[in-house]
């Protein structure tokens, strides 16, 4: 008996139907799992880690198309200023696991899924200062603060404050710091709130000034030989802020690690919103401008903090969606993607959050 006399037509076509579109998901989910493989045995020869400059650029845009690489507006010294040490990017030791029944989606934004917190979509400039931990940290405490209120708690966490008084607990201020400890930092002592440089909003806003050349042809005066000092830890707010300091904070009632899994993390922010993640730096992801990052080239310079907001897939490339600190005329407009499914340069391995009070 053939399928068609097995079954009226009507139920034979949605057979059809059905067979067809699992063959298109088992294809796409075979397309992906090829690039995933091809980009997991991939070798970076000992030439194309000693690049630099204009010539990483050509050996980057020449040998692969997963993003576009232009010459850095940064010089290797301001490079170096904006990372910390790479001790700095330790795995959490506690970790937690969400269990949700909610399917995972193939793309997920968090800008989209909460439009109503504006934090999600800014991005700050941490200057030439190791500050990135501080960053990650109070740009993703902002972001669920408001999302743990459904919009009606609209702050800026003041990345100065975690910056600038957690101390030798957190690490070493301007020349990095461990992310985790600014959560916990925020659970046990709370953060008050403080704005970018220029807004000069909040009650610690980042005392550090942007520097150098920016794409608006914007100059902010020289960057420093060096990184900038660390700030001096202060108990008060700015002039003419209508807060007390102690009144201004707000606190954490948790601060964990987030599952080393694709899927751990992608549960942890579409629970409850965007996580900071610390991974290594090489010299071409500077020179990154669009695309996906796939480390292909140049020097390792040290480590860094950012936070995720969600993931994607692009021409067959899975990604995670992040928010740099490097103000908005770096990479998309603030923000890069990277290889997800991989642990590219350490992406998936040192995740942390927190829940607010």
């Amino acid at each position: 008996m053939s399928l068609a006399e097995a079954y009226p037509p009507k139920w034979y076509k949605r057979i059809f139907f059905t067979v067809l579109c699992l063959a298109g998901v088992t294809a796409f989910s075979v397309q992906k799992h090829d690039v995933l493989e091809q980009l997991r045995n991939r070798v970076i020869s000992e030439h194309a880690e000693s690049l630099t400059g204009q010539e990483l650029v050509d050996y980057v845009n020449r040998n692969q198309a997963f993003f576009k690489a232009a010459p850095s507006k940064f010089s290797m010294e301001s490079m170096k200023a904006k990372l910390m040490d790479v001790k700095y990017l330790a795995e959490p030791e506690h970790v937690e696991e969400l269990v949700i029944d909610e399917a995972i989606p193939d793309s997920f934004d968090a800008r989209q899924k909460w439009p109503q917190c504006s934090s999600i979509s800014n991005i700050r400039d941490q200057s030439d200062c190791g500050s990135c931990w501080a960053f990650g940290a109070a740009e993703a405490m902002s972001d669920r603060i408001c999302i743990a209120s459904n919009g009606k708690t609209q702050v800026s966490i003041s990345a100065d404050d975690v910056l600038s008084c957690c101390g030798k607990t957190c690490g070493d201020g301007c020349n990095g710091g461990y992310p985790l400890q600014a959560w916990k930092y925020w659970e046990k002592h709370g953060i008050c709130t403080g704005g970018s440089y220029e807004s000069q909003s909040g009650c610690k806003p980042y005392p550090i000034p942007p520097c150098g050349h920016h794409a608006n042809e914007t100059y902010f005066g020289p960057c420093p030989k060096d990184e900038y000092d660390t700030p001096v830890c202060t108990n008060t707010c700015i002039a003419g802020y209508p807060v007390a300091y102690n009144d201004d904070k707000h606190f954490g009632k948790s601060a964990y690690g987030v599952p080393k899994t694709v899927e751990g993390i992608q549960k942890e922010i579409m629970t409850n919103g965007p996580v900071e993640a610390a991974y290594t730096v090489y010299e071409d992801f500077y020179q990154y401008t669009g695309g996906v990052y796939v480390h292909t080239g140049g020097q390792k310079v040290g480590g860094h903090a950012v936070r995720i907001l969600g993931w994607g897939v692009d021409n067959k490339t899975p990604y995670w969606l992040v928010a740099n600190s490097w103000n908005t005329d770096w990479g998309e407009n603030g923000y890069f993607r990277i290889v997800r499914g991989l642990n590219e340069c350490g992406i998936e391995h040192a995740i942390v959050a927190g829940l607010p009070k």
